[in-house]
């Protein structure tokens, strides 16, 4: 799955329930969450102590975890939400957006900001700050905003870029008035445009063979700017250190030193207990439990702009069968997977109804719920219907094959694990046979990438608030963001027409209609969000939870 801004997915938190809370209720249309006082919308509150630039201390180490991908260039399809954290300490962040979604232009990096229509076509004039430069020498110039389109827009294949939309609607990349100007001109109007260069590659980082292999287990600090830069990466352990950087001209960071630490997720926990990180998520019963009352910590939890969904490989054998992908979705109790992720959290939210947008942002609507039932007796009658008959062993079989699907588990996070159980345990019941196979979290792109799997559980966390934008990375056939492979040409028409639509509003209503289309493929099923939740040390500055925000690193430090 991608991050929303051609930037992948985040993996799933941890926790520790018993197996016992995966049991369903056959029959109930439990994937409806009517209960009493349930939330109609997912909380959309920010806590990341918002402190003003003037009162952060000079100085400090902020320390988290985190480390360089397989892939590090954030537009590339195979990159992950972590590249793109921390593409952002050492590259532009040019255009970020408030906890709510307004758009906020960074003035070190573009000074000025004109859009027009002329004659029913957009026009963006970016003025770029006269004293940018990337950190070889080369000016920031109309030259970077060209070649991230170039690179982005589909026409040349050879790229692996993550997401072409809105970029393909790009006609040209002009210089203005002088090279420190960039004029967009689309076909149309594209809303969203803000979302396609809120950070930007050097030119020389856009040709396809950069592009593609350049930042594969590398950092390129000579192409970057900002005002951190690379000041160690030990590719052995995969630590990374940024300092700040003397070439930058804009606010002096206020740290001295950002360290990743190369954890896996599990190791996190006990690493913020020991001191040696200053932040940790603590998005589970049993690490919120064990970070609560720690000396110096406080609690930051607020909404989330995480979705984590089940994705089906439709090439492979057993799940190329719609009928056979239906029944599945149709056996999965979602509120119960909801009831075991949020175990003693004390929290609570609608199901999730789409991939595009979440439920507390205008235009969302509940698609899931109008293509699809939790209904295991309408399951087994399809799949008897189909000729899958039902075994000695209670495992369906046809023409020889029984029904047997793979399951693709990450790592060894008690959590995941109670969550495999209960999938295994809700597909026994219609006589599928789940079969759970480890790896390790670090083989995540990989197993995305050559598509590994039957069934991978996975979260896309969205980086701007323009959800309608990403139909096509999630639908579209001949996507390669699209990890589950369904779709036809004809639903790829009608997912590319609403990009085309310039009014936000009737935008996602439009996506809205055709998602319901595409989720009736029955390849993509959004399973929960869940809070945003941090243990952090008293004092930091602008961390936590931000919704879509996120801070500009030379805002985050700690408070005076």
């Amino acid at each position: 799955m991608r991050t929303r801004l051609a930037l992948p997915v985040a993996l799933i938190a941890a926790v520790s329930v018993t197996a016992t809370a995966c049991q369903s209720s056959p029959g109930k249309d439990s994937a409806r969450p009517d209960a009493k006082n349930a939330p109609s919308a997912a909380s959309s509150a920010a806590d990341y102590n918002p402190t003003p630039y003037d009162r952060i201390k000079e100085g400090g180490t902020y320390t988290t975890v985190g480390t360089f991908d397989d892939q590090g260039n954030p537009f590339n399809v195979n990159a992950t939400l972590t590249a793109s954290r921390i593409w952002a300490w050492y590259n532009a962040d040019a255009i970020t957006y408030a906890p709510t979604g307004e758009v906020q232009y960074n003035p070190d990096y573009f000074s000025d900001v004109k859009v027009s229509v002329e004659g029913g076509n957009q026009k963006v004039t970016l003025t770029i700050n006269p004293k940018a430069v990337f950190n070889d020498g080369t000016p920031v110039d109309w030259t970077a905003i060209r070649a991230t389109w170039k690179a982005n827009n589909g026409s040349d294949k050879a790229y692996a870029a993550s997401s072409t939309d809105g970029y393909d609607q790009i006609t040209s990349v002009e210089q203005g008035g002088n090279a420190k100007q960039a004029v967009i001109t689309f076909r149309g109007v594209n809303a969203s445009w803000s979302g396609l260069f809120t950070t930007f590659l050097h030119p020389k980082a856009a040709t396809v063979r950069n592009f593609n292999d350049a930042y594969v287990k590398k950092a390129h600090p000579e192409w970057g700017v900002g005002p951190y830069t690379v000041g160690k990466w030990d590719a052995h352990s995969g630590d990374i250190t940024f300092v700040r950087n003397p070439k930058w001209w804009g606010r002096k960071g206020k740290l001295d030193k950002r360290v990743y630490v190369n954890l896996e997720s599990t190791a996190a926990i006990n690493a913020f207990k020991n001191g040696q990180l200053d932040y940790a998520s603590a998005a589970d019963a049993e690490s919120l439990k064990q970070v609560k009352g720690i000396r110096g910590t406080e609690i930051r939890s607020g909404g989330s702009p995480f979705e984590y969904s089940l994705y089906f490989n439709t090439k492979s054998s057993v799940l190329a069968d719609r009928t056979v992908r239906k029944a599945i979705e149709e056996s999965i109790d979602r509120t119960q997977i909801a009831k075991i992720r949020f175990q003693g959290l004390d929290y609570r939210e609608p199901l999730p109804g789409s991939a595009i947008l979440y439920s507390f942002q205008k235009g969302y609507e509940d698609n899931v719920s109008a293509v699809l039932k939790y209904a295991p007796d309408e399951a087994r009658k399809a799949l008897d219907a189909a000729g899958w008959k039902p075994g000695g062993d209670g495992v369906r079989a046809k023409n020889g094959k029984k029904l047997e699907v793979g399951y693709t588990l990450l790592g060894d996070d008690p959590l995941d694990k109670a969550t495999a159980g209960a999938f295994a345990a809700m597909l026994k019941s219609v006589g599928v046979r789940l079969d759970i196979g480890k790896a390790d979290e670090a083989d995540f792109s990989k197993i995305l990438s050559d598509r590994k799997f039957d069934l991978f559980l996975s979260g896309n966390r969205s980086m701007d608030p323009f959800g309608a934008r990403y139909l096509c990375d999630f639908y579209c056939s001949d996507r390669d963001s699209n990890i589950t492979g369904a779709g036809s040409p004809a639903l790829d028409t009608d997912i590319r027409a609403t990009g085309r639509i310039a009014d936000l509003g009737k935008q996602a209503a439009a996506a809205n209609e055709v998602e319901r289309k595409a989720l009736q493929e029955y390849a993509f099923l959004p399973l929960f969000s869940g809070p945003s939740t941090y243990g952090v040390k008293k004092g930091l500055a602008n961390v936590g939870a931000t919704i879509f925000y996120n801070p500009l690193p030379e805002t985050v430090g700690w408070e005076k």
